[in-house]
């Protein structure tokens, strides 16, 4: 389908093309939102009429996505989700999420408007461009954590996924001190036998000793 564009579409043209869609593009998107119009004699002549108004809306709406911009660019928002050890989330971080995260923290922004190709599914600092307007993006940075704790940590450059590996070595360590002391505790038992059994040996040649001395006083 041909349209005649009211507005710069990426990788589409600028205000007044007349480029060619896909149906389905067109019908679902571009018309239903009046960024385009069907490009035939009337609405050719519609454009034209109203071309001077709608180059200076879109100076106005440029201007004002521009002042938000300045304000939103390099902003973070943080979204706390359940995750596994490795940082795998338990489901994702969609464009819808990521817009309700914006909008909540006072930035009104919708769906549309966040460029992602994919989700997010796992835990860090993610990079976000938003926008705001054909000709005006800023970026922001989504902060994925378990918990407001590690988002502060992952702030500061930190990685939380390696809290797990340091666990294991922990609790490694420990098992084998236990695994020591069992062996320690068994060498002192065995020590104290054998110190045992030599007592019994020296006080048998002590005694040993004792009856060979008086049998020769005796015999003297």
């Amino acid at each position: 389908m041909q349209v005649i564009l009211l507005e710069r579409i990426a990788k589409l043209g600028q205000m007044g093309d007349v480029v060619t869609v896909k149906d389905g593009f067109a019908r679902n998107f571009l018309l239903p939102q009046g960024k385009a119009l069907r490009a035939n004699k009337h609405n050719m002549a519609r454009f034209d009429e109203q071309r001077a108004q709608l180059e200076a809306r879109n100076l106005e709406l440029k201007s004002e996505a521009e002042a938000l911009a300045e304000k939103l660019e390099g902003q973070t928002f943080i979204a706390i989700r359940q995750a596994g050890d490795s940082g795998q989330l338990y489901g994702s971080v969609t464009n819808r999420d990521i817009a309700g995260l914006v909008t909540e923290g006072g930035f009104s922004v919708t769906r549309n408007q966040i460029v992602r190709d994919h989700p997010i599914k796992t835990l860090g600092l993610a990079s976000v461009t938003i926008s705001l307007h054909p000709e005006v993006t800023c970026g922001v940075i989504i902060n994925v954590a378990r918990t407001e704790d590690e988002a502060v940590r992952q702030a500061r450059g930190e990685d939380v996924t390696l809290d797990q590996f340091d666990d294991e070595d922990s609790a490694f360590t420990v098992e084998e001190a236990f695994e020591d002391e069992d062996l320690a505790r068994e060498a002192e038992e065995e020590l104290s036998e054998d110190e045992a059994l030599e007592e019994t040996d020296s006080g048998a040649r002590d005694l040993e000793a004792a009856e060979t001395e008086a049998e020769e006083e005796d015999k003297g």
